[in-house]
């Protein structure tokens, strides 16, 4: 028997996944009618996530962030199967995570922090990634189900709270990459070029390729040899900004970059690779 609270985008099409494999899953949204509607599809839906939770093997949580999980966990704890598996797809902090691991071990029941790379489609077609660490006897244990769910589990390691910290830097990474690609948008604007045009050099050439080599630089400490000197970055950082002065838009992004390069410009590093503005976050 498996419980599923929080039925939002994913949190539903994770439930309807399992319910096309043949899971039994009972249901909880704190919109009741959320939940309601995959009755339709099999699910038993509950009034009461006590109610809802109770004679689950595993009760998996999609929710909005700390306090969501510890209100609803509180109000569930008196449904709770002796020895049942808490696993928590929650984008939450990493001290949060650490937290209630142990608080949840202290009662008596394990909780498992495994939040995922995956949009609501993934979560429907059981493809995408979902991270995991700790105790690795229960990983080991819960894997091949949660494999299941997802095209990839990923483990890192043994500190409780590892996944729930590599979820939010890959949550960072797509932050600061989706606002690289609105101030270019921004910026063709500005040169008169359309968004189709920028689509067309994207398509042509994928800078993804480089991250790679551009983290190795960083972790490496190999500044000393630059395929890209600072001081040559910081000019074209302003050439964008007076093309995009000059067509009346604003770069949100830039900006504050160009005022980093700046600082290792003035410390002495504008021959160096670009790079090196990383060099603070390794050492």
């Amino acid at each position: 028997m498996i419980a599923f609270i929080g039925m939002g985008l994913l949190g539903s099409n994770f439930t309807k996944a399992l319910l096309k494999k043949g899971e039994q899953v009972q249901v909880w949204n704190r919109t009741a009618s959320k939940a309601k509607a995959l009755e339709a599809l099999g699910a038993t839906a509950f009034d009461s996530v006590a109610d809802a939770v109770r004679g689950a093997d595993r009760v998996h949580i999609t929710l909005k962030d700390d306090d969501a999980v510890n209100e609803i966990l509180a109000m569930a704890e008196a449904g709770l199967k002796p020895g049942c598996m808490i696993i928590d797809h929650t984008t939450t902090s990493a001290h949060g995570a650490a937290e209630r691991t142990e608080a949840w071990k202290t009662k008596g029941f394990t909780y498992l922090h495994a939040p995922v790379f995956m949009g609501p489609q993934n979560a429907l077609e059981s493809t995408g990634t979902m991270l995991v660490s700790g105790d690795q006897s229960v990983i080991a244990t819960i894997e091949p189900e949660l494999a299941k769910m997802t095209g990839k589990v990923v483990n890192f390691g043994t500190k409780n709270n590892s996944a729930a910290g590599m979820k939010l830097i890959g949550n960072l990474f797509l932050i600061a990459m989706t606002a690289g690609v609105v101030d270019s948008l921004a910026l063709a604007k500005s040169l008169g070029i359309n968004a189709a045009e920028v689509a067309t050099l994207f398509n042509s050439w994928n800078p993804a390729g480089m991250l790679p080599a551009r983290l190795n630089k960083i972790t490496s400490n190999t500044f000393d040899q630059p395929t890209w000197e600072l001081a040559m970055a910081r000019k074209d950082a302003r050439l964008m900004m007076e093309e995009a002065t000059a067509g009346n838009v604003v770069l949100s992004v830039i900006p504050a970059i160009a005022e980093v390069m700046d600082n290792w410009i003035e410390r002495g590093y504008a021959h160096s690779d670009w790079t090196v503005i990383g060099k603070d976050a390794v050492s």
